[in-house]
């Protein structure tokens, strides 16, 4: 009986020694990958039981000196430790962080390894207390933030001043601040993969970048292109735009590899002229052109006050937002459906090199309305006037009662032959920028063979096309 006891008594009495050398040392388990327990014992480290990665906490104002007998990797973009060079780190310089790869077993010096999180972290704080957060993480060398929180300048007076106080600490401090009252941004870049926001899901990679004033919206967008199966590149939510505004992001995502279209949603603009140029810069100067497609909210009186009481925006003039955005190329639509059917073209497609367009379709009503669109002042296009061989072509392939003019009635019970040597056709005309390919089902229709068509003519061409297929049941089989 006393043999159980005093084994008893010597596991506590271990445990307590153990406790205090990791008290006397000020090293601990590391979470959440707590690989190794590291020890201090005089002026040399000690690995217990490392794993394949071995991070550690360093100490306050203390410099750290490696030898090591073997190459390691050193990641989070330090460089590599070689063999037999002494390395040394000081506490409070750029390299705040490192993490060793390999049996760590072999220092000949004194030596251990800072703890890098390999996420980003939350800290929950109340709104009051978020300019003197903002102030601490300046003093740590934090180089950006965001604040999700709301209850800033969207609810009066004394939010606003609270606003301007985490504003003055972030420029104080040199801080790039994304907020206050935002989602939070989002990342899909494999090499960065972040999430950094409270949207349940990451969505999946696309080179769509989508920039909104408002959180909430942001969690409706994901989920509906989640259904659609669209991709982004940047998700970003502005909220208030204490700091960070629409111009430094779309600055950003001109330059960004992985953006092709910029999507908005935006209540007002922070600096109308920047917005301008910064935009006509994006959609016809640079070297690679990125459509920017905006949904403006607020252009009601009514829908303007809801708008100050959402993000503390101050709408202007409707008007005056429509001539903005004729000024710099920007396409303005009305609604979360029209910006992702903008998205999805745009994404999908080639550039057209200019405004002419054809139009082919199996039913008169519906080219005729497809027509009105096109000729519309509102969006600037015209319909393609054929070249004689291209309509001699189409004169040849077609029944005698096809419309051989634009828009190209190939007659209702037009099969995927019809629609293959109507849409080559036009493809092949040099007066046709781009292509509407419109489709009703009726009962011979063999809308997957058309649809197959369609897809391997358009990949073939570097004219863009667009299919429209009406219905939702039939279309959908």
């Amino acid at each position: 009986c006393a043999l159980p006891i005093l084994f008893f008594v010597a596991i506590i009495a271990a445990a307590i020694v153990f406790l205090l050398v990791l008290l006397y040392s000020g090293f601990y388990i590391v979470q959440p990958d707590s690989e190794a327990v590291v020890l201090r014992f005089g002026k040399f480290l000690k690995i217990a039981d490392p794993g394949p990665h071995i991070k550690v906490p360093l100490g306050i104002d203390t410099v750290y000196k490696f030898k090591t007998k073997k190459v390691y990797t050193v990641e989070f973009g330090f460089e590599t430790i070689k063999p037999g060079k002494d390395t040394i780190y000081r506490r409070g310089s750029e390299k705040q962080s490192l993490m060793l790869t390999g049996d760590l077993n072999s220092a000949s010096v004194e030596w251990t390894v800072q703890f890098k999180i390999p996420r980003p972290q939350e800290y929950f704080i109340n709104m009051e207390d978020v300019p003197g957060t903002i102030r601490e993480c300046a003093r740590k060398g934090v180089k950006s933030a965001i604040v999700i929180s709301a209850g800033f300048k969207e609810t009066g007076e004394e939010g606003r001043k609270l606003e301007e106080e985490v504003k003055a600490e972030a420029r104080k401090g040199k801080i790039s601040l994304l907020g206050p009252n935002c989602l939070g941004l989002i990342n899909t870049d494999p090499d960065v993969s972040l999430n950094a926001s409270f949207a349940t899901s990451m969505p999946r990679e696309g080179n769509v970048a989508f920039i909104s004033q408002s959180g909430a919206l942001c969690t409706a967008v994901l989920d509906y292109a989640k259904g659609e199966s669209i991709g982004f590149s940047k998700f970003i939510s502005m909220g208030n735009k204490a700091d960070v505004t629409e111009n430094e992001l779309l600055r950003f995502l001109s330059e960004d590899p992985h953006t092709d279209v910029i999507l908005l949603y935006i209540e007002d603009l922070h600096d109308e002229r920047e917005f301008i140029k910064i935009a006509r810069d994006i959609t016809g100067e640079i070297q690679k052109v990125k459509p920017i497609i905006a949904v403006k909210a607020g252009r009601t009186v009514l829908g303007a006050r809801a708008a100050s009481s959402h993000t503390g925006s101050l709408a202007g003039s409707d008007e005056v937002y429509d001539a903005i955005f004729a000024q710099c190329g920007v396409l303005r639509v009305n609604s979360v459906k029209q910006l992702f059917d903008y998205a999805l073209a745009f994404s999908s497609q080639p550039l057209p090199k200019g405004n002419r367009v054809a139009i082919v379709t199996n039913a008169g009503g519906p080219g005729i309305m497809a027509t009105d669109a096109c000729t519309s002042p509102k969006y600037g296009l015209a319909m393609a006037s054929f070249q004689n061989k291209t309509r001699l072509k189409l004169k040849s392939g077609l029944p005698p009662t096809a419309n051989v003019n634009n828009p190209v009635d190939v007659i209702g019970d037009a099969q995927h032959d019809r629609y293959e040597l109507a849409l080559h056709s036009v493809l092949s005309d040099r007066k046709v920028d781009g292509v509407v390919v419109i489709l009703t089902p009726q009962n011979m229709t063999d809308i997957e063979e058309i649809a197959a068509s369609i897809g391997r003519l358009s990949q073939k061409s570097f004219k863009p096309v667009l299919a429209c297929f009406m219905g939702i049941v039939d279309i959908s089989k």
